[in-house]
C-alpha cells in the first residue's frame, strides 16, 4: 500500500470530522479534543500508519513549532470575539484571574512539583508556568460565542479573555526557569537582568507592538476609502495574515507574540465593533485552529496508545496532576474571584474551568529547547496527564453544566423583569 496515498486519506477523513463532529457532538457529554485523542488511539494500532512515535519526548522542535502556530491562531480568533470594550472595571474579572489566581497556581504547582515530584527549583517553575494558563485552543465549549451574537455572559467571558491573555502572561514565569536552569551554582547576577528583559521589556514591546498593529490594520480594513479597504475582500485570509505579522515583528522585537497578538486583535476589533467582516475573520481562524488543534491531538491520542508518553508515570505524579486540577485551580480561582461581581455559582465554574492544554505542551518544548532542565521526562509526563485528564473531565461535564448556568441566569432574568 502507498504510504502517501493512505496518508492523504486519513487527511480528508480527519478534515471532514472536524467540520462534522461539533455538530453530532452538541448535545452529548463528549467533546472534539476527546474525538481526536480517541481517533488517534485507534488510528495507532494500524500498522502502515506510524504516527504514535510523534510524541512531545521524542519530537521536541515539531512540538514546539507546530503548537506555536495553533495557539497564535487561536489568540487571534479570541481576541476578535470578544464583543465587550476593554476597560478597567467590565474587565475586573480578567484582571483578578490573571493578577491573584494565575500567580497563586504557579507557585502551588512549583511547590508541588519540588515537595511531591522532587523536581529541581527550574523545573519546578517551569512546571508552574506551563499549567498554569487556562488553554484557548480547547476550552472553545465554554468560552464566547462569534462576534455580534451576544453569547457573551459573565463566565464564558471571564474564561475567554483569561485565555487570551494568560498564555503570554506566563512567559516571563517560564524564562524565569530558564534563566535559574542556565545560572544556578554560578556567581553571575542574573535577577535583574532577567527583570528588565523578560517582564519590562519584552511585555511593554508586546503591548505596543500589538497595539500599533491592530491600530494600523483596523485603519486598512475598515477607514481606507470603500474600494481599498481590506474588509471589502472579504477573505478570512486576511486573519492569518494579521496574525503572523504582529507575531513575527514582536518576536523581531524580542517580545512576546502570543500577546502582542490577542492584543492587536481586541485592538482590530474595536476599530469596527459592528462591522460584519469581524465574523468572516473569526470563521476562518476557528477552522484553521480546529483543523490543526485536531491533527496534534491525533497525534497525541497516537503517542498515549503507544505508552511511551507515559512511561514515567507513577502515584506521584497522579496525585500531584489531579491535586492541580482539583484543588490547586478551583482554589486560586475563587480566591482571585473574592468581592467580584459574578455570583457564587459562577465563580466556581470559572474556577473549575481552567482547561489544560496546548499551550502547555508549547511552553515545555520551548523551555527543553533553550536550557537543560533536570528531570524532563517527569515535567513531559505530568503536562500530558494533566493535559490528558483536563480534557476527559472537562469535556464530560462542561456542557451539562452550561447549560443549568444558562437557565439559572434565564430564570434570573425573567424575575428581575
Amino acid at each position: 500500500m502507498n504510504i502517501y496515498i493512505l496518508l492523504i486519506s486519513i487527511f480528508g477523513a480527519v478534515v471532514l470530522l472536524t467540520a462534522w463532529l461539533p455538530t453530532l457532538l452538541k448535545s452529548v457529554p463528549f467533546s472534539l479534543p476527546m474525538a481526536c485523542i480517541s481517533l488517534g488511539a485507534v488510528l495507532s494500532l494500524l500498522p502502515a500508519v506510524n504516527i504514535a512515535n510523534l510524541n512531545p519526548l521524542e519530537s521536541r522542535v515539531y512540538t514546539e513549532r507546530i503548537t506555536e502556530f495553533v495557539l497564535i491562531i487561536s489568540l487571534m480568533g479570541a481576541g476578535l470575539k470578544l464583543d465587550r470594550p476593554v476597560d478597567w472595571q467590565r474587565w475586573a474579572v480578567t484582571w483578578r484571574l490573571l493578577g491573584i489566581s494565575m500567580p497563586l497556581t504557579i507557585a502551588a504547582i512549583a511547590a508541588l512539583g519540588w515537595g511531591l515530584l522532587g523536581l529541581g527549583l527550574a523545573s519546578a517553575i517551569l512546571l508552574g508556568a506551563a499549567l498554569a494558563p487556562t488553554d484557548p485552543v480547547l476550552a472553545s465549549d465554554i468560552q464566547v460565542g462569534p462576534p455580534n451574537t451576544e453569547e457573551e455572559d459573565e463566565v464564558r467571558f471571564a474564561l475567554t479573555s483569561e485565555a487570551g491573555l494568560n498564555d503570554g502572561l506566563s512567559f516571563p514565569f517560564v524564562n524565569l526557569a530558564i534563566a535559574i536552569a542556565v545560572y544556578q551554582g554560578t556567581a553571575e547576577s542574573w535577577f535583574q537582568n532577567w527583570f528588565l528583559i523578560s517582564v519590562v521589556w519584552k511585555l511593554g514591546a508586546a503591548l505596543v507592538i500589538g497595539w500599533l498593529t491592530g491600530k494600523a490594520l483596523g485603519y486598512l480594513t475598515f477607514h481606507l476609502p470603500r474600494s481599498a479597504r481590506m474588509a471589502g475582500t472579504g477573505d478570512g485570509l486576511v486573519a492569518i495574515g494579521i496574525t503572523c505579522l504582529c507575531y513575527g515583528l514582536t518576536e523581531i522585537a524580542d517580545g512576546y507574540g502570543f500577546l502582542a497578538v490577542f492584543i492587536a486583535a481586541v485592538t482590530l476589533r474595536s476599530a469596527e465593533r459592528s462591522h460584519h467582516f469581524h465574523e468572516q475573520l473569526h470563521a476562518f481562524t476557528e477552522q484553521i485552529e480546529r483543523l490543526l488543534m485536531m491533527l496534534l491531538l491525533v497525534c497525541f491520542g497516537a503517542a498515549m496508545a503507544g505508552g511511551a508518553i507515559f512511561r514515567a508515570l507513577g502515584w506521584q505524579i497522579v496525585a500531584v496532576g489531579l491535586i492541580i486540577l482539583l484543588v490547586v485551580r478551583p482554589l486560586a480561582g475563587i480566591i482571585g474571584l473574592m468581592g467580584a461581581r459574578p455570583r457564587f455559582g459562577e465563580k466556581w465554574v470559572i474556577a473549575f474551568f481552567g482547561i489544560r492544554g496546548l499551550g502547555s505542551f508549547y511552553y515545555v518544548a520551548y523551555a527543553s529547547g533553550a536550557a537543560t532542565f533536570q528531570q524532563t521526562e517527569i515535567l513531559w509526563t505530568v503536562v500530558c496527564f494533566v493535559v490528558v485528564i483536563s480534557i476527559i473531565m472537562h469535556g464530560i461535564i462542561v456542557k451539562a453544566t452550561m447549560r443549568v448556568l444558562d437557565r439559572q441566569t434565564e430564570t434570573l432574568a425573567m424575575m428581575s423583569r
